[in-house]
């Protein structure tokens, strides 16, 4: 679970609620007319399907499971699964990575290893894992315009359902009782609008991209790594050079796990 996704949006939902008792509110309020969400919610994601394929609607849980799923690979594993084929690499010759290439879970680093085991030049192996990135961060930023879009939309939806409720409200002038429910409804579009587009479409956009971007440097790693280990580069450097992907903190864990523990002293 990724804390920083559902700690944030958590802790948005508490001050929202906060500040709505302090205001003399009820959260119940929210849930009061169902109209409202449905034209907000349903109306924003109906009309951001059209800026792009019918099959990002279907895509939909995925896309929240990642979101609040962390990431399912190990930098750090990785580089010392790379660094260690580096070294059998050299030892006993490309070809013999045939073998190890099957324990590799990862699709990408997979198909990588069996380039270079099938001996296509470095350059076509560049190619070809740069198109295998591209396509990738194309079929991501789908799924993350969707959400964008669904934000750009929700407000101008929320304004659309308080119109509605305000011509409403002005066939009921002489029902005061209904007139004050129905001013009631036609504001709470406008709420649920703004709600909808920062606690929920905008925010998991920007989970998206930044997995996406997370995804990205991961995959140009490994390409390293598989060029490097090509090259017949000594794997002490290969490690070196992708450690330098991961952040300072993160770079010291790795050198302290491979460190070799201090000798006790009899």
């Amino acid at each position: 679970m990724d804390l920083a996704s559902v700690g944030g949006i958590a802790l948005g939902l508490i001050i929202v609620v906060v500040v709505m008792i302090m205001d003399g509110g009820s959260p119940a309020e929210l849930f009061h007319h169902s109209a409202p969400i449905i034209l907000t919610l349903g109306g924003s994601a109906a009309i951001a399907t059209v800026t792009g394929p019918l099959e990002v609607i279907f895509n939909i849980p995925k896309y929240f499971r990642i979101t609040f799923m962390k990431n399912k690979y190990d930098e750090i594993e990785t580089i010392g699964q790379i660094a260690s084929m580096a070294d059998k690499a050299r030892r006993e010759g490309l070809l013999a990575l045939e073998d190890e290439s099957k324990k590799v879970t990862d699709s990408f680093l997979r198909k990588g290893i069996m380039l270079v085991v099938d001996g296509i030049e470095p350059a076509q192996v560049q190619s070809i894992l740069e198109l295998e990135i591209n396509q990738m961060k194309q079929r991501h930023e789908i799924g993350i315009n969707w959400f964008v879009a669904a934000g750009g939309f929700a407000p101008t939806f929320g304004i659309i359902g308080t119109v509605m409720g305000l011509i409403s409200v002005l066939k009921q002038l002489s029902d005061p009782e209904q007139l004050a429910i129905s001013i009631a409804s036609a504001f709470l579009a406008t709420l649920w609008g703004l709600l909808s587009a920062n606690m929920i479409w905008l925010p998991i956009g920007g989970k998206l991209s930044a997995r996406n971007y997370e995804e990205v440097s991961y995959r140009k790693m490994l390409m390293e790594g598989i060029l490097s280990l090509q090259a017949g580069e000594n794997p002490r450097l290969i490690k070196e050079k992708l450690l330098t992907f991961l952040a300072p903190s993160r770079r010291e864990k790795a050198l302290a796990k491979s460190s070799p523990a201090p000798e006790s002293k009899a």
